[in-house]
């Protein structure tokens, strides 16, 4: 039974990763970028709009404990 445990959690932690959002041109941690929100509580969460493509892109973003920030969801609407 460990044993099933311990394969279900590894499969989770795996596909949790596999399914992360990358960021996109315009994204606030595109390229690698990773700012820092000295003054924003850890685990709130910020919004972020901008135009990729043509296309409006809604991005929520949460403030990790170390201040770091990671993308959360993605929705993108045609206008």
């Amino acid at each position: 039974m460990k044993m099933i445990a311990a394969a279900l959690l590894t499969t989770f932690a795996g596909t949790t990763a596999a399914f992360a959002l990358e960021p996109i041109s315009g994204s606030i941690t595109y390229g690698g970028a990773q700012p820092r929100l000295e003054q924003a509580p850890a685990g709130s969460n910020f919004f972020h709009t901008f135009y990729f493509k043509g296309s409006e892109v809604h991005e929520v973003y949460k403030v990790n404990s170390d201040r770091t920030v990671s993308l959360v969801s993605r929705s993108m609407s045609n206008d």
